[in-house]
C-alpha cells in the first residue's frame, strides 16, 4: 500500500501558500500565510493515512517532512 503525499508550497504566480496532493493539477486550498496552510495540510494528511506531508520554504527547499499512520517505507536503521 502506498502512502498519500501532500505538499505545502509557495506559488509565486498567485502569491499564496498552497496545499497540494502529488499528482493533482489544482491545489486543495490556498492560503495567505504559511501557518494555516501547514495546519490544513496536517489535517488532510491525518485524515488520509498512511500519508506524508512535505513542507517547503518559499525558495523551494524542503523544510520539514511528516509521516502519519503506518509508514509503508520506514527508514532503515
Amino acid at each position: 500500500m502506498s502512502r498519500n503525499k501532500y505538499w505545502v508550497v509557495w506559488n509565486n504566480s498567485i502569491d499564496k501558500w498552497q496545499v497540494k496532493k502529488t499528482g493533482a493539477v489544482t491545489a486543495l486550498k490556498n492560503f495567505d500565510t504559511k501557518d494555516p496552510a501547514i495546519s490544513y495540510g496536517v489535517t488532510v494528511a491525518r485524515n488520509n493515512e498512511p500519508s506524508q506531508l512535505i513542507i517547503k520554504k518559499k525558495n523551494g527547499e524542503i523544510e520539514d517532512e511528516r509521516t502519519y499512520g503506518d509508514d509503508p517505507f520506514p527508514p532503515q536503521d
